[in-house]
Formats: structure tokens, C-alpha cells, sequence
């Protein structure tokens, strides 16, 4: 089955993971952070991308932004991928890539649902804040900046993030008083299942609105043969 296109729609949000090959590490420690930083940065401003949180984990890399093109986003993962690699291997006297593939992302309807987008993003699958070393918080995840332990050049906040709250205190309340509950049942691998393969996520209203900016299939079709004289449809959102 020929691989379906990757779901990009400009001025949206999507969530994106790289993951590494082969379970192997990514980032060896803090200073490949701080270089993948370094060109994550460069590469979100010349394509044209927003970059809103950012996780950056041993075997995969996790952000949430918002292109100003369908194309940004791919030209965005491949200059980083072309600046940190070449980095990586002459550091650490390697070849080829440390990159299972491709990387995967999809968009999101963040209404509702950004918060947990977000847990997603800095947290990955922990289900506690994590206790943060000070390299950790200049270099591993966009975590502190929304917490209030540090202001962070590369993060553009959405308006999803401002709505929490009319002051910075009352937004890193609101964070962190989500936090501190446990995720809700389901709702990260969720998340995690629509990332890696490339379905929409959001509401029945979000993903029939993106037929009229994308032809490419939003969401997996139905199981099993149609009847006859029916028609496959996609499953209900996500």
C-alpha cells in the first residue's frame, strides 16, 4: 500500500515526533541538546515555523508548532536533521544517521485538548514533573519556560496557552496545577497513536473542516469490506 502523504496544513498546530533508530540515544547529553537547540532554532525562523513547546528525550524528539506553510514544516525537520547530524557524528566520530526515518507529526484542533498536547510534548509518557538538573533546563524540554523557571527564545506562545490565564503567574498556575494530576486514562497514547500515524486529531467538526483545505485522508477508514453500494468512511475523529 502506497504511504499516504504527510498531513500538513498551514497556520495550524501539529505535533511532531523523531524517534531514534533502533531505541539508540539521540542526544548522548546535554551539549547535543543544546546543539539540536541551537539548530532547531535557526531552522524554525528561516522556514517560516512557530515553535510553541519542545521535548527533546534519549530516543525522540517531540514538538508542537505551527507552520506558516503545508511545506514549512517538512523544510523546518530537514534542515535540523542536516544541521544536528552532521554535529553529532563529528562529536562523537560516527556515520549515518541516528533517525529512525522519517519524522511523523499530524494537526491538531488544540481547543480542549491543549494541555494535554502539551504534557505530551514536554513530559512525553512520565506521568510526574520531572526533577530537572540546571543543564535539563537550558537545554531538555520547553518545561521551565512554562512553569515560570526561565524565559525561553525559542518558544512562540499559541493563544490556547494565553487563555489560561491573564498574567504569566496565573498561566504557570494553571499549568502546573495539571500537572500535578494524573493524565487522564488513555488521552497520551491517544495522542501518541495520531502523531505517529499521521491521523487528525480533534473534534468531528475539526477534521470535516480540513477537507477543504487538504485532499489527502484525515483519518482511518472503517474496518472490515463495505457493504455493497456503500461507500468506506473514515472513522469518527479522534
Amino acid at each position: 500500500m502506497a504511504r499516504l502523504p504527510r498531513l500538513a496544513v498551514a497556520g495550524l498546530p501539529h505535533l511532531v515526533v523523531h524517534r531514534s533508530l533502533s531505541g539508540r540515544s539521540v542526544f548522548v547529553d546535554d551539549e547535543d541538546r543544546a546543539v539540536y537547540r541551537h539548530a532547531l532554532g535557526l531552522a524554525a525562523r528561516e522556514a517560516g515555523v512557530a515553535l510553541h513547546a519542545y521535548g527533546l528525550d534519549a530516543g525522540e524528539v517531540r514538538l508542537l508548532a505551527t507552520p506558516d506553510s503545508a511545506a514549512a514544516l517538512g523544510t523546518m525537520m530537514q534542515s535540523v536533521g542536516r544541521r544536528y547530524v552532521r554535529a553529532f557524528n563529528l562529536r562523537h566520530r560516527r556515520n549515518g544517521t541516528p533517525w529512525d526515518g522519517r519524522f511523523r507529526s499530524t494537526v491538531v484542533e488544540l481547543e480542549g485538548r491543549f494541555l494535554a498536547c502539551l504534557r505530551f510534548v514536554e513530559l512525553g509518557d512520565a506521568d510526574a514533573i520531572p526533577v530537572l538538573s540546571g543543564d535539563e533546563r537550558s537545554a531538555g524540554t520547553s518545561l521551565p519556560h512554562h512553569l515560570g523557571g526561565r524565559a525561553d527564545p525559542l518558544v512562540t506562545e499559541h493563544g490556547a496557552y494565553w487563555a489560561l490565564g491573564n498574567t504569566p503567574f496565573e498561566r504557570e498556575a494553571v499549568y502546573r496545577r495539571y500537572l500535578d494530576r494524573p493524565a487522564e486514562s488513555g488521552a497520551l497514547q491517544r495522542i501518541r497513536d495520531a502523531t505517529l500515524k499521521g491521523w487528525a486529531l480533534g473534534s468531528n467538526g475539526f477534521v470535516a473542516g480540513l477537507a477543504g483545505v487538504t485532499s489527502r485522508r484525515t483519518q482511518p477508514l472503517k474496518r472490515g469490506r463495505p457493504s455493497r453500494g456503500a461507500t468506506e468512511s473514515p472513522k469518527p475523529a479522534i
